[in-house]
């Protein structure tokens, strides 16, 4: 049964208490790990402080997660809660596949983990034809030529390319 309270809510309600669960809970883990982080510099003032406008910060996260989540007039999640999460994870999914590009890159090589990388995410976005994943292909080399050869970005060699005959070694280091 649906309180008064409950009814007259003026924002969607869908997500709300995840969202503030999820919040206060990430703020309160970084408020946690601040002195990890940051340090107290002796012999500096207050507001030059390394940890002082992050502790800030970090403390208005908490403080207004903490009220986001004390007014909310309900505290159980509905299946909406749990369809509206589900939704955001889809998103924190790119940032798992980005996050593993990241990691690969030094290992593998970048155009090689371009090259991989590029084509399998247009076949998760559901751009399954031949034609789209040759131009997704052919976009990732292109990519990596701008960057490296254009531009010249200099992106550190691969751990792989250690493993490579002399000239090829060479070869691999400074253009994959």
């Amino acid at each position: 049964m649906t309180t008064e309270r409950e009814r007259r809510f003026p924002g969607p309600r869908r997500g709300q208490l995840v969202f503030a669960l999820g919040f206060l809970g990430l703020s309160v883990l970084l408020l946690v790990l601040i002195g990890d982080q940051t340090a107290w510099v002796k012999k500096t003032k207050l507001f030059a402080q390394p940890r002082f406008w992050p502790g800030v910060a970090l403390g208005g996260m908490v403080l207004m997660g903490g009220l986001h989540l004390y007014r909310l007039p309900w505290r159980r999640t509905t299946r909406f809660d749990l369809n509206e999460a589900r939704r955001w994870g889809q998103a924190v999914e790119y940032v798992a596949w980005f996050m593993g590009y990241v990691l690969l890159v030094p290992l593998v090589g970048y155009l090689p983990v371009t090259l991989v990388f590029v084509p399998l995410l247009t076949w998760r976005m559901g751009y399954r034809s031949r034609l789209m994943l040759w131009t997704s292909a052919g976009f990732a080399l292109a990519v990596v030529l701008v960057f490296k050869g254009l531009l010249s970005v200099r992106i550190p060699g691969a751990l792989l390319y250690e493993y490579l005959p002399g000239s090829l070694r060479s070869f691999a280091i400074l253009y994959l």
